[in-house]
């Protein structure tokens, strides 16, 4: 799992930001947003689609189970609809170490 850092100053991401978070394509970003009922981007004037932090934080949980834990889409609605916090709790360990791994890995580099 990539660790993914939000800026706090910043209230709206693009789609094109979103997917480069998750290095995916934008077309699946706009596919969960049509499958899963959590994700609701506003839309400007043009109708782009502006993501808040807390669309992010649903796109890491559903990245997590589709991408990580190899969940169907219905496996990780389902997992969404239970409201299980195991999910986020794991999630965040996950990320948490993977950035410990990051950290480690550029210390033996510079070494």
């Amino acid at each position: 799992m990539k660790n993914i850092e939000l800026d706090p100053e910043k209230m709206f991401y693009s789609i094109g930001e979103v997917a480069k978070m998750f290095d995916e394509n934008t077309s699946l970003i706009r596919f969960w947003e049509k499958e899963f009922n959590i994700i609701k981007p506003k839309k400007n004037a043009k109708g782009n689609r502006l993501f808040t932090p807390a669309d992010i934080e649903n796109f890491k949980l559903i990245h997590y189970y589709v991408k990580d834990l190899g969940l169907t889409l219905e496996g990780a609605k389902k997992k969404l609809k239970e409201g299980n916090d195991d999910g986020i709790s794991k999630m965040q360990i996950v990320e948490k170490l993977t950035a410990i791994k990051n950290q480690l890995t550029i210390l033996k580099e510079n070494m």
